[in-house]
């Protein structure tokens, strides 16, 4: 049985159970970067948001709702302040995207030893044994021919399609003296059916037929980014419901808490600033894309929206810069009790414990005194307790978004982050009491004063 928050045996306040149900229903509509645009997409429009071409004249107003979206896996949304953003400044929530997993190659199709098999590329940190024996399907984006050109469609099979199955221990008795090790080129290979089966060309065209997207033949299809994931539905674990298990929380939580702050503070009385969510795809390979986190995206939508803004402000990126604040959101992690020794032992944050302040002296996180004690005054004001960061050193720290969008702008940066566990698993963990108190202090840092 699926447990839901606000069921029997999850004891959570009304409004901590909806924001917790809300999140598990993102995730599972996001199996992919396209597929979590597509709902950011769907969410904004419902909250008023218009959308914006890169290739158009912007013109804005005090109060209006936009987005844009580049490369279908990145997005920025802004509710325009009351002021010009020369004198309000900028109040900015980043974070991305995509999560580890392996995509499938442009000649994907093996037949194998009485079975097809599809080759795979692993994306970003991938603990490759976490997707031995789960029941993975497809999805992504697909270019096909048409009689107006090239045009690309959002496919997602949302069935058990494909599997990677373990070898018995029968076969390799020495996993238990030496350990699992996988081959990356050899051992993450999906199965995807018997010899006779269709190949995987005509698998896309059939089932883009199948849910009326597009009436095309296996030669149509032109191109493909096409992504595994675990088809297990998001839930909620735990003896009284203090978890989350779900696929792809680092980082669709952070998205998650971004999108709703954003909501949630357009409810409330205009400010001067402009608020801005920004969510970049390509962070987990390094952010060097047309649309990653280096790229202009982000940059170049706040220098349209000065301009745009009643003619625009003389110098106004570099005024707007200096009244602003990025907090760049990326999941944090906790203290795991069967490795404890693993974290400094002042800096250990717990599942349910709140927002995560991440520090790295060396610059792996963005985070200074005046940035990180910002972010714990907002806090402070709407009762959450924080925690707090920082890598050994005698382990290397991993990086956000953070640094590069500061080094791209000039602008100052916080980093924060949701604790969890199972980083860059198949499937992950977290704290469902964490949900809520995130999401509530974006949403006052968004609109106050």
């Amino acid at each position: 049985m699926r447990i839901r928050p606000g069921e029997a045996g999850v004891r959570y306040p009304a409004p901590m159970a909806d924001e917790v149900a809300d999140l598990l229903s993102f995730i599972d509509r996001s199996p992919t970067p396209f597929h979590a645009v597509e709902q950011a997409r769907l969410r904004l429009e419902d909250d008023g948001f218009q959308e914006l071409l890169e290739s158009e004249l912007w013109s804005l107003e005090p109060g209006d709702r936009r987005y844009l979206v580049r490369g279908g896996g990145s997005l920025v949304a802004f509710h325009v302040g009351t002021e010009t953003p020369a004198q309000g400044g900028f109040r900015i929530v980043g974070a991305h995207t995509d999560s580890p997993n392996l995509r499938v190659k442009p000649v994907a199709d093996l037949r194998r030893h009485g079975y097809i098999q599809f080759g795979v590329e692993t994306y970003g940190g991938v603990l490759l044994h976490t997707w031995l024996d789960r029941d993975l399907s497809l999805a992504g984006r697909v270019t096909v021919r048409s009689d107006s050109g090239p045009r690309q469609l959002l496919l997602d099979f949302g069935r058990p399609l494909l599997r990677i199955p373990n070898l018995a221990i029968h076969l390799q008795r020495e996993l238990q003296r030496e350990g699992l090790k996988l081959d990356p080129q050899v051992h993450s290979l999906p199965v995807s059916g018997l010899e006779a089966t269709l190949n995987l060309a005509e698998l896309v065209a059939g089932e883009m037929r199948a849910q009326g997207l597009a009436e095309i033949e296996p030669t149509d299809i032109l191109a493909y980014e096409l992504m595994t994931y675990d088809v297990q539905p998001a839930c909620v674990g735990g003896a009284q419901g203090e978890f989350v298990f779900a696929p792809r929380l680092d980082n669709l939580a952070s998205c998650h808490a971004a999108l709703r702050a954003l909501g949630k503070a357009g409810q409330r009385p205009e400010t001067p600033c402009t608020r801005v969510v920004v969510l970049y795809d390509h962070e987990e390979v390094g952010s060097r894309s047309a649309s990653g986190a280096s790229s202009t995206l982000l940059a170049d939508g706040l220098e349209r929206i000065i301009s745009g803004y009643k003619g625009g402000e003389p110098q106004g990126l570099p005024r707007a810069v200096a009244r602003s604040l990025l907090v760049s959101a990326d999941m944090a992690h906790a203290v795991h009790p069967n490795y404890a020794d693993r974290h400094d032992p002042s800096h250990r944050p717990v599942l349910g414990g709140g927002p995560v302040i991440k520090v790295n002296a060396n610059q792996s996180y963005a985070s200074d005194s005046e940035t990180a004690g910002t972010f714990r005054a907002v806090c402070s004001e709407v009762g959450v307790e924080v925690q707090h960061f920082v890598s050994r050193n005698d382990l290397p720290c991993g990086s956000t978004i953070g640094p590069i969008s500061a080094a791209r702008l000039g602008i100052p940066t916080v980093d924060v982050g949701n604790p969890m566990l199972s980083m860059h698993s198949c499937r992950e963990m977290a704290g469902s009491l964490d949900v809520e108190p995130m999401i509530a202090v974006m949403s006052h840092w968004f609109a106050s004063p």
